[in-house]
């Protein structure tokens, strides 16, 4: 092997490392995006649904989301959760909303907001 070519498997190396690592950061942040996400979603049907049976109210399905989404992430997600009135093809219903904000890898920078809620139609006597 030439003197000239001794050094050039460090710098193959550090010049593929720049693209892969990027690449890499990013697949993970849109893994953890989607998982928080789909998180989310399934907390605020589950106290959509729990909102809507027969006796009880908004603020039990609040309080059902909160709970869940605190065993399943962070508390940090279960801040912002309400719970309205609302119909479904003319019936009534409970909409639980959820809005949090998900930071870059989990660690702080960016953040991307989401914004997910559950419905179900209320039970009646």
């Amino acid at each position: 092997m030439s003197r000239r070519a001794r050094g050039s498997a460090v710098v193959d190396l550090v010049l593929a490392l720049l693209v892969l690592v990027p690449l890499v950061l990013g697949a993970l942040q849109v893994a953890l995006v989607l998982y928080v996400r789909n998180t989310l979603a399934s907390a605020a049907s589950e106290g959509a649904r729990y909102a809507a049976t027969l006796g009880h109210s908004g603020g039990d399905g609040v309080a059902r989301t909160r709970a869940q989404l605190s065993g399943a992430v962070s508390d940090r997600y279960a801040r912002d959760v309400t719970a309205s009135a609302t119909t479904i093809d003319g019936a009534p219903a409970v909409l639980v909303t959820v809005h949090a904000r998900v930071p870059a890898l989990g660690l702080g920078g960016p953040a991307v907001s989401l914004t997910v809620s559950g419905h179900a139609v209320r039970e009646t006597e």
